[in-house]
């Protein structure tokens, strides 16, 4: 590459990875604000904590690096515009395309890393982010979001838990309800569940099952049954949040699964899944958007580009996220709520570039 090349690439690396060890420990500050008075309650291990920020951190970056990068890039480009250097190097000869490519190369490799981050590192600081917060933050609300587990496992068996503890691999309060066709057959409760790693079966205290008979229901009751039950204990996820702890090969097949059972929330985890591809491409029409918007000297400097551009990106962040809570809750298509932000800003990437190559 030429001089150019390298001197416009590190700067786009070097302001995104700035913006990002900038504004991550000012969000944990904020959190761990929040959260304190929970953490010191529940006398929460340092380790824990500090795992559980950790997660954080790999889990809110990749949720927000579009937006870091979109400001680094009008950041130190409006500099370059206002230090008269873009000026300096079309002047040379250089066409804008070409003044462009470095840019699309930082993008390229930003754009791998988020693929990489949000196909298989995110996932699993989700599942760390969450249990945490339903172990240590959560535990004593009684919203059905936090406690409550009610789930199809497939087209004859519902099963429902409270208490849902990730970590500890219990709950509370299980029951598995058998039906044939819309005749109850039978159903087993227990007041705890606890799932067995060693021979991946299930220990139910206070057991009873009822078989629905025609003649009267059989009650059977047991202090404690060991016995194997037709579901992974993951399953018992809540709902809110399994797809973000799958990776991307375990979340196709968990998507698979619940669609031969019927399951009626799927867009919920098909806007998941289409995310980890919309996401990094972000990265490439971002890129173009805050050249084009930031790349001219303005009369107000470089303040007028940052709010352009802030203005910009928070229009972005509101489409994606109208979009997909949509389809999550409607028959809105799951791929058109996922990639419509994309597509929008696409138009709008190939306008500005137009308009700042005149």
């Amino acid at each position: 590459m030429k001089i150019l090349d390298w001197y416009i690439l590190k700067r786009y690396l070097g302001t995104f990875v700035l913006m990002l060890l900038l504004f991550i420990p000012i969000g944990i500050t904020v959190n761990l604000a929040e959260k304190i008075d929970k953490i010191l309650e529940n006398e929460v291990p340092f380790i824990e904590v500090a795992k559980y920020y950790l997660d954080f951190t790999i889990y809110f970056a990749n949720l927000l690096f579009p937006l870091f990068l979109f400001l680094s890039v009008i950041w130190f480009t409006s500099k370059l515009a206002n230090n008269t250097e873009i000026i300096a190097f079309l002047s040379s000869g250089v066409s804008f395309s070409r003044f462009l490519r470095p840019y699309l190369i930082g993008a390229s490799i930003v754009c791998v890393g988020a693929l990489v981050l949000g196909m298989y590192l995110a996932p699993q600081a989700s599942k760390g982010f969450n249990e945490f917060k339903y172990q240590y933050l959560k535990k004593h609300e009684q919203t059905q979001e936090t406690r409550d587990v009610y789930r199809q496992i497939n087209n004859e068996e519902y099963i429902y838990a409270s208490n849902f503890q990730p970590k500890t691999k219990t709950a509370r309060n299980f029951t598995l309800e058998h039906f044939n066709g819309n005749k109850l057959e039978f159903k087993i409760s227990a007041s705890y569940l606890e799932f067995n790693e060693e021979d991946t079966t299930y220990s139910l205290t206070n057991f009873d099952k009822r078989i629905i008979g025609e003649n009267g229901d059989e009650i059977i009751h047991e202090r404690k049954v060991d016995t194997i039950l037709p579901f992974e204990f993951g399953e018992l996820t809540p709902e809110s949040y399994i797809a973000e702890t799958l990776n991307y090969t375990e979340l196709n097949d968990f998507i698979e699964t619940e669609r031969r059972r019927g399951a009626g929330n799927i867009n919920r985890y098909l806007v998941v899944a289409y995310k980890r591809w919309s996401l990094p491409v972000s990265a490439f029409i971002l890129t173009i958007i805050a050249v084009a918007v930031s790349s001219k000297k303005r009369r107000g400097g470089m303040g007028v580009n940052l709010a352009v551009g802030i203005t910009l990106a928070f229009v972005f962040i509101f489409f994606d996220k109208v979009f997909g809570t949509m389809a999550e809750q409607s028959a809105f298509s799951p791929l058109l709520a996922v990639w419509f932000p994309n597509i929008t800003f696409g138009i709008l990437a190939i306008y500005l570039l137009f308009t700042s190559k005149r």
